[in-house]
Order: C-alpha cells, then structure tokens, then sequence
C-alpha cells in the first residue's frame, strides 16, 4: 500500500470497524511453473513479458497445447450449435475471412464466449430453453461514482509514489452483512480505489513558480463503488430478428435498467466513501461521477441461470444444461445473482469445477 493508503486503512478500521484491504487479481507473488512472480514493472494492460499475470495463451492453453490433442481454429465465428437425436452435434461457425460455414463436431461442449455471446448462441439455436428463462434475468454492476479528496500529509514528490502495481485497494462490503435492509435497500456495494502521487498540473502560479509548484506534485486518494444488481425477470436479451451482425448472425435486443434498490445503494457508497476519507483526514474531499448505465461496467451475468429444478433454470450446479445434457454453460450465463464483487474469478473457478465434473462424472458416459 501507498502512505496515504495505510493511513486510510488504520482511520476506516478505528473509527467504522471495516477492512482495507488490496484487491485479489489472478496474479503471482512467488515463482510458480516456470512463470515468475510479479516484480512491479506495469503496466499490465499492455501484457506481461514475465507471464506473472494470468492470461490464457500461456496458461492453460500452452498446457493443452503441450498434451498434442489439441486443435486451435482462429478467424473462427460462432454462429449456432448443431443437433442430432436430441443432442447437440457440434458448432456451426463461420470462418472470419472466407465467410464460409463450417462446423466443428463434439460429443461434449462447452460454451464460454461471455455472458450475452454464449446466450445468443443458445438462442439462435433454438436450444436449451424449456424453462422459458433463456436470456432472462440480466445483471450487470451499478459503479461510477464515490468521492475523491488530497492527502497532504504525505509526501507529495511525483517520485516518492509506489511501483507499478496490478490493483489497488479494495473495501469489501459492509452493508447488510447482519440487517437485511439499511436506508431502504437490500445487499450491498464494495470499494475500489488507491491513493496517487503525480504532477500537479492544476497548481497555481505562472512561469517559474507554477513550474516549481507542478514538481511539488500532489497525493490523491479516491473510493469507487461497484454495487450489487438485483435478478430481475425484465432485465433480458432476445434475438433480434431484423438485424445481423457482420457475418449474418442474428444479433441481441437488450432490455434492461435499474431499479430503485441499485440507485439507492449507489448513492448511499458515494456518501460512505466521503465519510471515509474524511476519517482519513483527507482534504477538498469531493463526490464523484454518475452511476453508469447497465452494460457500461461489462460485468455482465445471468440470463442461463443455474437450479435445480429444469423449470426455472437452464443449467444445473455443474453447468450443465438441462435440456442438453453434453452441453456446459460456464460463464457469467450461468450466475443467479451478481454480487458487488469484480466476476472474472469467480467464473473461472465456476469453469474448473464443470471442467472437473466432465473428467471425473460425465465422460464415464460417453466412453
């Protein structure tokens, strides 16, 4: 953590009894696998040349790779899933730069594309939709707004800052945790944040003093709030018959907005997180942003939710769906409720534990 981040944390754990702590990200501390551990040189959005960053290419792919069996198809378009006695038989895809259908047959399948992609192409096939909740029930997290103040206490030098680093800090949520419902709304939100030392190119001054001023730098620390969306049957995508994408697949038609629990949840962070950085001792402490829009924040889920019972659900506790049985649904697609909590892992592991069930239960069989 950054000095102005430990002293966050010490005033929120004194004074409100709640954790800082830093954000979890599929990344490595220690050498692991022939991968070394992360050494801090970001940034990390433009790849990691030391693989310390999960990433597919050179995990579990490059572990497929090294069995001999697989079979990797680029410039390919997932267009439907084909069927046979009930089954599906195989994908039908289109190919990138030829534009000619072909397919790709299985006896097992598993659809991962995203949320909405692994939905739209259940939907265009017609398939795994008996329940009649296909593509109902869409989520995505309320975010973009909390507060932001300066942290003068600290040194402000551009150059006494951390090393690049993955993440930041996070809040874990701390709302209707015992209570059900606080200030007329159910669940909750969770924090994303850091404190900063940069240039301050907003100081006063002009010529030699704004310069001097600029290299003086400022530290600055801000709250973001990524808040719970509650399952609602109206949130929903459908298949847009009238419109096609660039390969001539049938496209999505979302319907979905927030309701009053999401708007009230949000503002009640951005108010919690001013209330926080003041108890820091944080200075010109600010509220920020607008709560976004549904599909601004692109953590999508639901809308082939998992159950029990085949009526109301279109995938079962392993991901797999009801009305196909050697077909696996192992995204957000699958999720009954969103949490506040960033998806990605989450959806992984979802993917490991089918992945183990297919080796372990189902492969028995088909064998």
């Amino acid at each position: 953590m950054t000095c102005s981040e430990e002293i966050l944390r010490n005033a929120v754990k004194a004074k409100f009894g709640r954790a800082v702590t830093m954000g979890r990200t599929a990344i490595l501390t220690r050498n692991h696998n022939d991968r070394a551990a992360c050494h801090y040189c970001g940034p990390c959005e433009r790849g990691c040349s030391t693989n310390s960053y999960f990433a597919s290419p050179f995990t579990t792919i490059a572990d497929a790779a090294k069995t001999g069996r697989l079979t990797l198809i680029t410039d390919a378009v997932a267009a439907r899933l084909t069927m046979k006695d009930g089954k599906a038989a195989g994908v039908q895809y289109i190919d990138r730069t030829t534009r000619q259908a072909r397919e790709a047959k299985a006896k097992i399948m598993i659809l991962c594309a995203s949320t909405l992609e692994s939905t739209r192409l259940l939907l265009n096939s017609g398939a795994a939709n008996s329940s009649g909740v296909l593509g109902k029930y869409l989520m995505d997290h309320i975010y973009g707004g909390g507060a932001a103040g300066d942290m003068p206490m600290v040194e402000t030098r551009p150059w006494a800052g951390m090393p690049r680093r993955p993440n930041g800090i996070y809040v874990p949520r701390f709302t209707n945790v015992k209570a059900k419902m606080t200030d007329g709304f159910i669940r909750g939100y969770g924090y994303q944040g850091g404190g900063s030392t940069s240039f301050d190119f907003g100081a006063p001054g002009f010529g030699a003093n704004y310069k001097d001023a600029v290299r003086q730098g400022r530290t600055s620390l801000s709250l973001g709030l990524w808040g719970e969306c509650l399952a609602r049957k109206e949130n929903s995508v459908e298949i847009d018959r009238n419109r096609v994408d660039a390969w001539g697949i049938p496209v999505l038609k979302v319907s979905a907005d927030w309701s009053d629990n999401e708007k009230k949840l949000w503002q009640h962070g951005r108010e919690q997180s001013a209330q926080m950085l003041e108890a820091a001792g944080a200075k010109n402490v600010r509220l920020t942003g607008e709560h976004s829009v549904p599909g601004f924040c692109i953590h999508e889920t639901g809308t082939a939710r998992m159950g029990n019972d085949p009526k109301t659900s279109v995938v079962n506790k392993y991901c797999q769906a009801h009305d196909l049985e050697n077909v696996f649904v192992t995204d957000g697609a699958c999720w009954v409720s969103s949490g506040c909590q960033n998806p990605t892992l989450t959806m992984m592991a979802l993917t490991v534990r089918a992945c183990d069930y297919i080796v372990r239960e189902y492969s028995r069989k088909l064998a």
